[in-house]
């Protein structure tokens, strides 16, 4: 009896397991994509990693396309270029702004917030993702803001 429970025991877990695990591991559901200029710059992250349906992007701030120059004219143009420079690293995954569920908002300074707002309002129609913000000593080329998100592929 002892015996017999032990190996229904066994088939239990191996069951268990076999419904927990996916089909696919998840290392062969990562993919990375890096720009040709990241590649060319040795820049050390990727832009984007798709992660089964989820695809996370790269912090971005207000940068002219392919460059490393930063828009000019302070907070909104630069949140305006950032948010244009998202719009675009999604276009490449054929998703949309409306595929968005988190970003993370850096600002240089706490109170260009309300004016960030003002900007980032704009570019969704259905809903807003989850967000956070908050203020940083520095950013990166001196940028006013970055921002970060993840999307989600739908299952179609």
């Amino acid at each position: 009896m002892k015996h017999l429970n032990s190996q229904l025991f066994f088939y239990l877990i191996i069951i268990m397991i076999s419904l927990l695990v996916p089909q696919q591991s998840l290392a062969e559901q990562i993919e990375y994509f890096s720009s040709q200029r990241n590649i060319e710059k040795n820049y050390p992250f990727s832009n984007a990693v798709r992660v089964g349906n989820l695809l996370f992007l790269s912090g971005e701030i207000g940068t002219l396309p392919n460059s490393s120059k930063l828009i000019a004219g302070g907070i909104k143009s630069e949140t305006k270029q950032t948010m244009d420079n998202i719009q675009g690293s999604l276009a490449k995954h054929n998703l949309t702004m409306n595929d968005l569920v988190k970003c993370t908002v850096m600002l240089a300074d706490i109170k260009d917030w309300p004016a960030f707002n003002h900007v980032y309002k704009d570019y969704f129609q259905k809903h807003f993702p989850a967000r956070s913000a908050f203020a940083t000593k520095g950013l990166a080329l001196n940028a006013r803001v970055e921002v970060e998100c993840i999307a989600a592929f739908s299952k179609n």
